[in-house]
């Protein structure tokens, strides 16, 4: 496995090794990612006790800022995590792009960092410059700190965990950026579409929706409902950064989508995730999709 890790350098979070894209025979249970000063394993099945004793071994000697080695078992209930050597971490702030984000270990499934979203954070940043940006299930807000940092002037964050806004105001003060430009609703998207009209209208849309979530959000099903409410939420040639992370729906699901309930929008092209994610079957991973809102194409 330590062969197929491509990192150039350890200065920011990143992932080292990919396996759940089923490119690697026989390691599609695993994933390795670098958050400085820790090395985490994500396991997804269990294996047995000297391959993890020898994979930490292997990974003890990639670079010596490395002051942790964890696992998390992601295949057993409640996701815990467990270390390996080294010191016990559970705290830090991940560096990306110059940026910082809390990170928290072993308390929860998610750390608090989607990183195979890096390359779409790094867009939001250069596409924010004064405008008014809707970021919808925010999480902990890592767009809305790209954005603030490619100088939008306003970010409105919406999540129904006010947990997680709490963390994204807590990773806007670990920057130095000005509160005074940002909103947090905790609110269900599918039921306050007045509390973000009133916040707008809107030059750059960014939504990134859990596939599922019990009794709030099936994506295959409410992807539409939200795309069909674009016109009265964005100006005219507004960015639509449009992302969806379902294994079973690919990028064709999206643009079908947007074609029957927003033909104003116009495709423009997909972001591509960074190089280490790898997809054994194309359409399986993260897909953002890039839209422009042009009502005037269609008049």
């Amino acid at each position: 496995m330590i062969e197929f890790i491509q990192a150039n350098d350890f200065q920011e979070s990143q992932r080292l090794f990919h396996g759940r894209g089923h490119a690697y025979a026989n390691l599609s249970h695993v994933n390795i990612d670098w958050l400085e000063p820790v090395i985490l394993i994500s396991l997804y099945q269990e294996v047995e006790a000297t391959w993890l004793v020898e994979l930490v071994a292997k990974l003890q000697k990639l670079t010596d800022k490395c002051q942790s080695i964890q696992v998390q078992y992601r295949c057993r209930k409640f996701a815990p995590c467990e270390l390996l050597w080294g010191k016990e971490v559970t705290h830090l702030s991940a560096l990306e792009h110059g940026l910082k984000y809390h990170i928290s270990l072993g308390k929860a499934q998610n750390s608090g960092l989607f990183l195979d979203m890096r390359n779409g954070r790094e867009w939001v940043k250069n596409r924010s410059e004064n405008k008014r940006v809707l970021n919808l299930f925010s999480y902990t807000c890592a767009f809305s700190v790209a954005a603030l940092a490619g100088n939008a002037s306003k970010v409105v964050n919406i999540d129904m965990s006010k947990s997680s806004l709490a963390k994204g105001r807590e990773n806007h003060r670990l920057n130095n950026q000005d509160l005074t430009k940002v909103i947090f609703e905790g609110v269900d998207i599918f039921k306050s579409y007045g509390r973000l009209k009133k916040h707008g209208p809107y030059q750059l849309l960014i939504s990134d929706p859990p596939s599922f979530q019990k009794g709030s959000v099936d994506i295959e099903r409410d992807y539409k409902k939200i795309i069909r409410r674009l016109p009265e939420l964005m100006s005219a040639n507004a960015d639509v950064l449009l992302c969806l992370n379902s294994p079973d729906l690919n990028e064709e699901f999206l643009l079908a989508e947007v074609a029957k309930e927003c033909p104003d929008c116009v495709y423009q092209y997909q972001i591509d995730t960074p190089e280490v994610f790898k997809e054994a079957h194309q359409g399986k991973g993260l897909k953002c999709l890039y839209f422009i809102y042009q009502p005037e194409v269609n008049a």
